[in-house]
């Protein structure tokens, strides 16, 4: 029987996951879904979809739609190499055939992703140097094939709770982050020939989060 999703559930999987990493990148793992809603994503990946995740770090988010979720097929892209790594490791008890992790230099886009039913982007359009936020989201949407749906999850810049996250990545990620606002957001992801299907709000605890479902004609 298949665990029930819960706040509680993901905690619980990922400590036992993670025993072994650093102090900072143990509370990001283990505690990120008080902040983030992970629940809600990974609701949206249907049975035996291949689900790809553009800036997977260290395989946090796929390992638990291993566990939660039913899809035929898990690849992730990160540029650095060590998360890749780890991410490896993290999966190296899974099925070989159901995984795949490699390295990207942040503009182009390797060819797994064009078999990929659905693509997130959890956190990451605000790392992108704003100069490369409109060439990347370009080339993202060209790698989709017909059909797949990208799901888009950042902080809303048109919060005044912006500040609070631009707080969290410069102890946690050493930078400032570059957020946008959802509704600049929509038109980035419309004038790359994307359809908006689903978009909502939401706060947690001081977290400005939006979500935005795009897919491709």
């Amino acid at each position: 029987m298949q665990e029930a999703l819960s706040n509680a559930s993901i905690i619980h999987f990922l400590k036992e996951k993670y025993q072994s990493t650093g102090f900072i990148d143990s509370l990001k793992i283990k505690y990120r879904s008080l902040i983030c809603p992970f629940i809600s994503l990974i609701e949206m990946v249907k049975p035996g979809e291949k689900v790809g995740d553009v800036g997977c770090g260290s395989g946090q988010f796929l390992l638990l739609l291993s566990h939660f979720a039913k899809p035929s097929y898990l690849f992730g892209i990160e540029i650095s190499q060590r998360l890749i790594d780890n991410a490896n490791k993290l999966f190296s008890s899974q099925p070989r055939d159901s995984y795949g992790f490699s390295t990207f230099d942040g503009a182009v886009f390797p060819e797994p992703l064009q078999e990929m039913d659905i693509i997130f982007l959890i956190d990451v359009l605000h790392h992108v140097p704003k100069k490369y936020q409109e060439s990347f989201m370009q080339n993202l949407a060209k790698t989709m094939k017909p059909g797949a749906r990208l799901v888009l999850k950042d902080i809303n810049a048109a919060s005044p709770l912006v500040y609070v996250n631009k707080l969290h990545d410069l102890i946690f990620a050493r930078e400032i982050g570059n957020e946008m606002s959802m509704e600049r957001a929509k038109k980035l992801l419309m004038a790359n020939g994307l359809e908006i299907i689903e978009e909502n709000k939401r706060t947690m605890y001081v977290y400005p989060h939006y979500t935005l479902v795009a897919k491709k004609p």
